[in-house]
């Protein structure tokens, strides 16, 4: 019986945590869409702004994998969206050229700037601030 209460307690706190993750995508998806991006596109630029001054303003595709919870085919996609869009530029590792390297143009630093209160203000309002209670 202690079993069951604690697996059906923690299957709850999973789909409590699915609930809050599917919110505030939503959300975040909602104030960027008039600005032509999606919460994914944004986690892109986002990791690209902290990741990139330490390797000359660029950053390996392959490290942006683990971090943006897509698949590399998906990531692949949507780099090669913002790409024409004119907010990220590839170019070929020199020294691996099975490596590719991403970088924001300053349209992509400008857009990103612009866009971060949005985004910001998305995830205070599904996740609460650091003063407000947390949702799981």
């Amino acid at each position: 019986m202690a079993a069951g209460t604690a697996g059906a307690r923690l299957e709850e706190r999973w789909r409590g945590i699915l609930s809050v993750h599917a919110r505030t995508m939503c959300e975040i998806d909602r104030v960027l869409h008039p600005h032509g991006l999606g919460a994914s596109d944004f986690e892109v630029l986002d990791l690209l702004v902290a990741e990139g001054p330490g390797d000359g303003d660029r950053c390996r595709v392959q490290n942006l994998v683990g971090r943006v919870h897509l698949s590399q085919s998906a990531l692949s996609r949507l780099i090669a969206r913002l790409e024409r869009d004119g907010l990220v530029r590839r170019s070929t590792c020199a020294e691996d050229r099975r490596g590719v390297y991403v970088a924001l143009t300053p349209r992509g630093r400008d857009l990103h700037a612009e866009i971060l209160p949005l985004q910001r203000a998305a995830l205070a309002r599904t996740l609460g601030d650091d003063e407000g209670p947390r949702p799981f």
